[in-house]
């Protein structure tokens, strides 16, 4: 597993490493293995850390590890526990509810995602160094948290660009098709083999708690919860609010947003099958109004070159919301593009609530849940924004 060969950087690649982002790109990288492992990484004045290396990935250079080490597979498994030993409280107290367990790059754990779903552990390993050491992290994952089974959820696109397999695989125990989550007084189903991600988003967990809470006794009639996928912020705001709407393109999403609804035993929420942009427009030449919306869209911006469409994107929909909203309004709108800053996200937002003529208040600014953690000299692992936003006038 440990390679023998270095690999050898650039100064400027030496450069990201001595500010502390793990990331080396092919075009920083002078000497290079055939095959991908775990190998030291040195630049001109001697060696940096230890990382995962693969020559067929964009990004050739992972570090898991700065400076010395005598066993660097001890200094990752080290990671992992710290990483673990971080949510073991809330994973112990709440064996029905969905954490993330491993936050890749913010856990120094590159290319590892776990969440845990009712003690049902779905691992999403994007790294090609992980391949030979998922054994050893199933062992490891199942002494330190006893969960019900272990799915190797690598079915995802991004794989191929590190010449990996697309798979689904039980490591461990039993993975059965579905299993009911709780977040607060909500139940919600999630299908562990298939959906998005590792099958829900535990990023928004915090924030759709949180809105819950900020809606409870304030009397609000409508609300329309657009790009709801499961509709989770709508399971949510339903407790408070008459009348929610749940909006989303895909009809399967929306079953699940239905059946989420029959488990929890709210009849007050209604399914549309709609483009968002151009319900949106519709809704508002139809001179409809609404108490709270909530836009949730999915990343507008994949790629560094799409930040503008992506600007453009957002600007749209946050305007057409502002102008759908009734004075006293909340608004809850998110972007979960790492390529638009959090300044450039509320600077789009100034702008739209500017073109509406609407007087607008900032209620909170938040971002992904604490178990998503954030390195400061790595901006790619703060890539959610959130703002609950108050309709003055």
């Amino acid at each position: 597993m440990l390679g023998a060969v270095k690999v050898v950087l650039s100064p400027r690649g030496a450069a990201r490493l001595l500010a502390r982002h793990p990331w080396v790109w092919r075009s920083d990288v002078r000497k290079l293995p055939d095959a991908p492992g775990v190998y030291p990484v040195y630049g001109p004045r001697g060696l940096l850390g230890w990382g995962f290396v693969n020559p067929r990935s964009l990004i050739q250079v992972r570090v898991f590890h700065f400076g010395p080490s005598d066993d660097p597979l001890a200094a990752l498994w080290a990671n992992l526990d710290r990483a673990l030993a971080f949510r073991r409280k809330a994973y112990e107290a709440e064996p029905e509810g969905g954490f993330r367990l491993a936050h890749a790059e913010g856990d120094l754990l590159p290319g590892l995602v776990i969440d845990s779903y009712a003690r049902h552990l779905v691992v999403q390993a994007h790294a090609a160094a992980w391949e030979p050491l998922l054994g050893e992290l199933t062992l490891r994952l199942e002494a330190a948290l006893k969960p019900a089974g272990i799915l190797a959820r690598h079915d995802a696109a991004l794989r191929e660009r590190e010449g990996l397999e697309r798979y689904l695989r039980t490591l461990a125990g039993r993975v059965p098709e579905a299993v009911e989550v709780r977040e607060g007084a909500v139940r919600y189903r999630v299908r562990l083999q298939r959906g998005q991600k590792t099958g829900a988003f535990l990023d928004q967990r915090d924030n759709r708690l949180r809105l819950e809470a900020y809606l409870e006794g304030r009397g609000y009639t409508r609300a329309l919860d657009v790009f709801s996928y499961q509709g989770l912020f709508a399971l949510h705001a339903a407790r408070h609010v008459a009348e929610v709407e749940v909006v989303d393109s895909s009809a399967a999403a929306l079953e699940a947003a239905r059946e989420n609804a029959v488990l929890n035993g709210l009849g007050n929420l209604r399914f549309t099958e709609a483009n968002a942009f151009d319900l949106l427009r519709e809704r508002q030449r139809a001179g409809k109004r609404y108490d709270v919306i909530v836009l949730d869209p999915p990343a507008f911006a994949a790629r560094k070159a799409d930040r503008e469409r992506a600007l453009a994107a957002y600007k749209e929909i946050n305007l057409r919301a502002l102008k759908l909203l009734e004075t006293g309004g909340l608004l809850v709108t998110a972007s979960c593009s790492h390529h638009v800053s959090e300044a450039d996200f509320y600077a789009m937002l100034a702008a739209a609530a500017a073109d509406a003529h609407r007087l607008v208040r900032v209620r909170e600014q938040r971002g992904q849940g604490w178990d998503h953690p954030v390195l400061l000299t790595v901006p790619e692992t703060r890539y959610l924004k959130l703002a609950l936003l108050e309709v003055l006038e």
